[in-house]
């Protein structure tokens, strides 16, 4: 099987990315994780990267003051230096304009802390908890010029609690990401999720954990 060549983009501690990393491990699973970048030289997820043995480095955004387009060009340019196939952004801080976009369309996915589409953009469990909502959790989507508004590849369901705080809520619905993400990676690197116009053929939808797979792994 040849997998597919992958990027994972980070700001922070890597979380999702560790759990991608782990995935891609088996020698089933349809994507490699070949590069991870960051735009924060700090970022605890680069150490992550180095201990397995992953390129890493880091494109800071401050570099390029309001140039954008040059941060993304850079960006774009390691992209295809390491001939990557996936894009996969995991608590990456930064929003990429049409140009990026659309060069990685069908082809960049992203996690959001949210049952799209509802509570788009930053703060999604106190957007949530401020609704009443009984029900939240995450959802992976395709990547579109328009914040978190995406084809939706998988989403996880996770409850709310009478006494959650925004902190004990976040909590539950990592948990739910770490199993998401690399469960929706593999639906994209082996072609089981398809992108027809702006529909994902094959997306999923989890309620528990009996519903959690990675295609690919036994």
């Amino acid at each position: 099987m040849t997998k597919k060549r992958t990027a994972i983009l980070i700001s922070g501690r890597g979380a999702n990315m560790a759990a991608l990393i782990e995935a891609a491990k088996s020698p089933d699973y349809p994507a490699q994780i070949s590069l991870v970048i960051s735009n924060v030289e700090t970022a605890a997820g680069l150490t992550r990267a180095h201990a397995n043995n992953i390129p890493a480095l880091v494109i800071d955004h401050r570099q390029f003051g309001k140039d954008r387009q040059a941060f993304e060009a850079a960006i774009q340019d390691q992209l295809e230096r390491h001939d990557i196939e996936i894009v996969c952004l995991a608590g990456f801080l930064r929003l990429f304009t049409p140009w990026l976009v659309s060069r990685w369309s069908g082809r960049m996915i992203n996690m959001h802390p949210a049952l799209l589409p509802s509570f788009k953009g930053m703060h999604a469990c106190e957007q949530a908890l401020a609704a009443g909502v009984k029900i939240h959790g995450a959802s992976v989507h395709f990547v579109v010029p328009e914040v978190d508004s995406g084809p939706i590849v998988a989403q996880a369901a996770v409850p709310v609690l009478d006494n959650d705080t925004a902190d004990t809520l976040a909590a539950r619905v990592l948990a739910a990401e770490l199993r998401l993400y690399p469960m929706a990676l593999g639906l994209v690197a082996s072609s089981k999720a398809q992108l027809i116009g702006d529909q994902v053929r094959n997306a999923v939808a989890v309620k528990s954990d009996a519903d959690f797979f990675v295609p690919g792994l036994k």
